[in-house]
């Protein structure tokens, strides 16, 4: 009997089974990613008592932890594709963790930006970004539904966390606060730990089989192979880009970076000053903390709603123009809630925010999966996060500046309004006038054969040949 070799199948993404615990850990992941940095503005006030600073320098703290977020993220896909997400994500939550344990012994604010904003920013990014990609490993056909309720994890922890700092904050004081927010992001490298790689299947082949087509292999031309003294040097199998810059060439791509550095100018603004303006209305500081519990309530049922919905079939085709939607009634919420200055309207303010906030967290992962395929997804999410840090960083800051300068706080949502609704508007435009018809590229487009097809119709046209000379003798 011949002796035959395993080879192993490429994975198919499972759509359930041990997927359904890795969107448990990418819920808690996402929660943390999202909602801590929005959280810790419940901080803000004992932070500018104590080291006597303003808005806007506070407001950095936030700032920076969510560019250490997008920023990381080219480093993040290179880490990934040399070590897996795995060891990625264990690493990234003991860094979190050290960030918030060592900001609770701080003496000023720029220790506080290099601990809470720089270290922990990191260390969220190495969590967030593998979770994102083990989403798209693990789910095809129920991909947008499962982007849906791994989102939800934002609004549900923002729900738990800003309450939680406030009494963290009046029971042990923000240092005390900080210590135990440092020991909750251990249940980041909980997540990590099962984040289990996905193999394909052992297939059987059998060694004459094998050695055949090796054979066959070699006496077909290379197309790549170079001479060198009459001698043909065969080809080597490429390997795998730590990051592969080539997703720029797509268009699609470039305009989805345009419209999202544009977005982020503006899209964290309100959460991370909401509680201050609340504060300085005369809302006690439990109301105005419990303000971002109510963008988180109304957030959990959002996202996943949207999951639903971005996944119908009439539906998904035209996911970029739902996320253009999206951007706009963001936008038209910033607007119009300018004036409100009551704690009622505040109330309605965030309903509505929190709906269309959940809206756009919802679509905007499954809008770039859509775009590169989940081949490429690992890379072009790391320079869209790289392009988006630039806008994170110079957002929150300069509303703060703002009030700091104007003392009015009514400024802050015309700007991040507006920058939303011309993001909204870019995305929807582009996509139609400039992007043509869509090109679907999660099924692989093969532009040149491969040599093992060359070798099956090598086979075929060599059985052929051989039952034709047989019926040839017959007659």
């Amino acid at each position: 009997m011949g002796s035959s070799t395993a080879e192993r199948e490429a994975p198919r993404p499972p759509d359930g089974g041990w997927g359904w615990v890795v969107l448990i850990g990418c819920f808690v992941v996402t929660g943390f990613s999202y909602a801590f940095p929005k959280a810790v503005s419940v901080y803000f006030k004992e932070l500018m008592r104590d080291f006597g600073c303003g808005y806007s320098d506070t407001a950095w703290i936030s700032s920076i932890m969510l560019a250490m977020l997008y920023g990381s993220g080219p480093v993040c896909s290179i880490m990934v594709n040399k070590f897996g997400c795995r060891p990625v994500m264990l690493l990234g939550g003991l860094l979190a963790s050290a960030g918030m344990i060592s900001a609770s012994f701080t003496t000023n604010i720029i220790q506080l930006y290099m601990t809470a904003g720089v270290l922990t920013g990191i260390g969220l990014a190495l969590n967030f970004q593998p979770s994102l990609i083990m989403i798209g490993t693990y789910f095809d056909k129920r991909r947008p539904l499962a982007n849906g309720l791994a989102a939800a994890g934002s609004p549900v922890f923002l729900s738990v966390l800003s309450p939680l700092g406030q009494v963290l904050v009046e029971k042990y004081g923000w240092r005390g606060g900080f210590l135990i927010m440092g020991g909750l992001l251990l249940n980041c490298c909980t997540c990590g730990a099962i984040m289990r790689p996905l193999l394909g299947k052992l297939k059987k082949v059998p060694a004459g089989v094998e050695a055949n087509a090796q054979e066959l292999k070699e006496m077909l031309p290379s197309k790549t192979g170079k001479e060198n003294n009459g001698v043909k040097k065969s080809q080597k199998p490429p390997k795998k880009k730590l990051l592969d810059f080539s997703v720029l060439r797509d268009r699609n791509l470039v305009i989805y970076i345009i419209a999202k550095f544009i977005v982020v100018l503006g899209l964290f603004v309100p959460t991370i000053l909401l509680v201050n303006y609340a504060k300085d209305q005369g809302v006690p500081d439990r109301d105005a903390a419990f303000l971002l519990s109510i963008i988180g309530f109304v957030d959990i049922f959002a996202r996943p709603t949207c999951g639903v919905v971005a996944g119908l079939s009439w539906v998904r085709p035209k996911i970029p123009y739902f996320f253009s939607i999206a951007l706009i009634f963001n936008g038209l919420t910033d607007v119009c809630s300018a004036r409100n200055t009551s704690y009622m309207g505040l109330v309605i303010f965030c309903v509505f925010f929190g709906l269309s906030y959940g809206m756009v967290g919802a679509l905007q992962f499954e809008v770039l999966m859509g775009i590169v395929g989940t081949g490429g997804f690992s890379s072009a999410l790391g320079l869209v996060l790289l392009f988006e840090a630039v806008g994170v960083l110079i957002g929150p800051p300069s509303a703060g500046r703002l009030v700091d300068a104007f003392k009015n706080y009514e400024l802050i949502f015309y700007m991040a309004g507006s920058e939303l609704l011309t993001a909204g508007v870019f995305l929807a435009t582009a996509s139609y006038c400039c992007t043509g018809r869509k090109k679907s590229r999660d099924s692989p487009n093969v532009e040149e054969p491969d040599v093992e097809e060359e070798v099956n119709h090598t086979n075929h046209d060599s059985n052929n040949a051989h039952q034709a000379a047989l019926k040839d003798e017959e007659s």
